[in-house]
């Protein structure tokens, strides 16, 4: 059976009308549908979405037919799911909050409901087409909670979620109520992606704050699993736009406008509806340039086009209101008898007529407050054939970080946006030449094909980094092929960890000492000549003598800081400092003032900080918090942080339990080597021993050992199998 791929978004891309009683469908414009023509429309693979009206319940299996032709799986919505999931939660929660704009959200508790509700819909109707390897790619913001749905109906699909609008920072996320459960819905996702790298960032901090998921990088390690957030600016299909110049109606569309205009320079606006998109604010730009540059008027003409969106919701009514008075007002103050300073038109235009406005303005004017990307912009550039034409774009727009030839403006600095106009007006031809043709490269490049490729892409190498990590579990049929080559073998050495791979754990540190039956194995392992048994901890090495040195093993404390051979002196490191303590020690301080049952342990050249004792999330939450303020620090002193189990280590560098155990490997060339740990600490002794040797994780099978054990009392009951073979 071939695995497909399921497209997933809240909307489908077509268009249905009903008339006559008939449904007629129309495939839609839009670049997203463009760009994923590309997946969906081959062999088995499908999108799954709302047909965007509501189609009565008889009648739903008629549409339905009419959809699969096009690889189209619908989902229906009833009235009150659409005005309570779509409208509500995800236009009157999630939309203001991701982008910055609080004072519009509503938090009700029914838009929640909904919310939850329509997830759980689209996930059946998902599950009912999901097979065993298939892959699931979400997009966007109206479905946050699907792909943990997805995940727990089924664990081993592989998931992708995308995101088309920003993402704010833990500051404005957390006011949302529901938070925590939106944060764990997209962690059912193996890749997270978002259009900048300020959104990954975002994501990644609110991820740490407000979960026990472990962060590093940009990999997340929750539940045993690894989920990867990656920027993947998007494109769109540049050369549809570039080939439309030429298109016989784009070619009279632009005749028209360039004997309406005469010579007046066109400056281009084009948004929809939205108070995240900064039309106030332009206006205004505007009015000051022709107040305070009375030489422009009539050289200019300001084409602006506002696409109508959501007029029934008062936020939108009022703003739509604003802009109808501003530019009455600006066009009452300023025209004249042949000039009109502001073009308005409150409407949508077929692309012919937008592509021939792009190819004749002369200036694009595109300042959003916040926007994930913002595609006029790369649509502008896209048409300028000749190379001409000035881009002057809103830092906070996802396509200034690589559009970064715009004139790029902050578009609540009124007088910024302004002198941008005077610059784009007197920009010298050579000028505007220089900088529209480094960005038509970049749209050309990086177009919405290449995205989408490079989702696809790095969700495969995802999921192979995931596989590669899954360690198998150590079965009875692996531990026999072990006994059997440690029968075999006449010198082995066997690395053993101490805390939650010979002992479980204890609250309190010092309660954990080895107990009679850990010292019967130790000794029956010890007494085999062919054996050298080495216990390689993070101890300190005082205790590791006090429990341990009177028997006959070789000992590593402190993760490599001292060791010592049976009947040796203990031995440190050359050349290691602790003066890096102090400071460290200062930060650590104040987090456990803050973290009842935490402590810090101090051993000759590292620190601890202990969290096995504080409350269930609590510590998982500090430890993030210090791996965030630390970071920088540690990475100056030449230290190494480890986050280990309901522990961090800060230590030297040049200390590591992998150089440790192959120090004590040298100059040797055993037949059997076997490591066994727990800890994050312990996966440097499996990356440093070769692919052959035998490694074995305990409690997770993530992991770069070849094995896993689930606790310390399989390892013990291993460790009997093996000393008996």
């Amino acid at each position: 059976m071939v695995n497909k791929t399921i497209i997933v978004s809240n909307r489908l891309p077509v268009k249905i009308v009903e008339e006559n009683g008939e449904y007629l469908l129309s495939p839609s414009e839009g670049g997203l549908a463009t760009g994923l023509g590309s997946v969906y429309k081959k062999g088995d693979n499908i999108w799954v979405g709302w047909p965007g009206i509501e189609v009565p319940e008889d009648r739903q299996q008629e549409v339905t037919e009419k959809l699969a032709e096009l690889n189209l799986i619908p989902v229906f919505l009833t009235p009150d799911e659409i005005n309570l999931y779509y409208e509500g939660f995800s236009n009157e929660v999630l939309w203001p909050v991701f982008h910055y704009m609080v004072t519009y959200a509503h938090f009700e508790q029914t838009y929640w409901d909904f919310y939850q509700s329509v997830n759980d819909k689209f996930k059946a109707v998902v599950t009912a087409h999901l097979n065993e390897g298939d892959t699931v790619w979400i997009h966007d913001y109206q479905l946050l909670l699907l792909p943990q749905l997805i995940r727990d109906a089924q664990p081993h699909v592989i998931i992708g979620f995308f995101q088309h609008i920003p993402f704010p920072s833990y500051e404005m996320f957390r006011l949302i109520p529901w938070r925590e459960e939106l944060i764990g819905g997209m962690f059912g996702a193996d890749l997270l992606g978002f259009h900048t790298f300020d959104d990954v960032r975002h994501f990644l901090s609110a991820a740490s704050r407000l979960s026990t998921a472990k962060v590093s990088n940009n990999v997340i390690t929750y539940k045993d699993r690894q989920i990867v957030v990656e920027a993947f600016p998007m494109g769109i299909d540049a050369n549809k736009f570039e080939n439309l110049t030429h298109d016989p109606v784009v070619a009279e569309h632009v005749v028209s406008l360039k004997e309406t205009m005469q010579d007046c320079k066109i400056i281009l606006t084009i948004d929809r509806l939205d108070y995240s998109k900064g039309i106030l604010q332009r206006l205004q730009a505007y009015e000051l340039l022709l107040e305070t540059h009375p030489e422009y008027i009539e050289q200019l003409s300001l084409y602006m086009i506002v696409v109508p969106s959501r007029d029934t919701v008062a936020q939108y009514r009022e703003l739509k209101d604003q802009i109808d008075q501003l530019v009455g007002n600006i066009n009452a103050h300023f025209r004249t008898l042949n000039w009109v300073p502001v073009h308005y038109f409150y409407r949508s235009f077929p692309v012919e007529f937008l592509s021939a406005l792009y190819y004749t303005a002369d200036i694009c004017l595109v300042t959003p407050m916040r926007d994930g990307m913002n595609l006029v912009s790369k649509e502008y550039v896209a048409s300028r054939a000749g190379n001409t034409g000035v881009l002057i774009l809103s830092e906070m727009a996802g396509a200034s970080k690589e559009l970064n030839d715009a004139l790029i403006v902050n578009p609540n600095n009124i007088g910024d946006v302004m002198r941008a106009i005077v610059e784009a007006i007197n920009m010298p031809v050579i000028e505007q030449t220089r900088r529209m043709s480094v960005m038509r490269g970049i749209v050309k490049k990086f177009d919405i094909h290449l995205w989408v490729k490079n989702f696809m892409d790095k969700l495969d190498e995802v999921k192979q980094m995931q596989e590669s990590l899954l360690t198998k579990h150590a079965v009875k049929a692996i531990r026999e092929q072990i006994g059997v080559a440690y029968a075999k073998a006449a010198d082995r050495y066997i690395f053993l960890d101490y805390d939650g791979t010979l002992v479980g754990f204890n609250g309190d540190i010092d309660k954990a000492s080895p107990d009679k039956e850990l010292y019967d194995i130790l000794e029956q392992l010890a007494a085999d000549p062919a054996n050298q048994v080495v216990i390689v901890s993070g101890r300190r090495h005082e205790t590791l003598e006090t429990w341990f040195g009177h028997l006959k093993l070789g000992l590593i404390a402190e993760h490599g800081a001292w060791q010592k051979h049976y009947q040796q002196e203990w031995k440190s490191l050359p050349l290691l400092t602790d003066r890096w303590k102090q400071e460290i020690s200062t930060v650590l301080d104040t987090y456990t003032d803050r973290t009842p049952g935490s402590f810090i342990e101090e051993k000759s050249y590292s620190l601890v900080w202990h969290y096995r004792k504080v409350e269930e999330g609590l510590g998982e939450l500090r430890a993030n918090e210090i791996i965030n303020h630390l970071g920088a620090t540690v990475a100056d002193k030449g230290l190494q942080m480890m986050p280990g189990n309901k522990v961090i280590e800060f230590k030297n560098i040049e200390v590591n339990k992998g150089k440790a155990a192959l120090a004590w490997l040298y100059g040797s060339h055993p037949d059997f080597i076997i490591a066994l740990g727990d800890d994050h600490t312990d996966e440097d002794i499996f990356k440093a021993l070769k692919p052959e040797d035998y490694t074995i994780k305990v409690g997770s099978n993530i992991s770069a050992a070849r094995y896993y054990l689930r606790d310390f009392v399989e390892v013990r009951e291993f460790l009997k199998t093996l000393s008996k073979s």
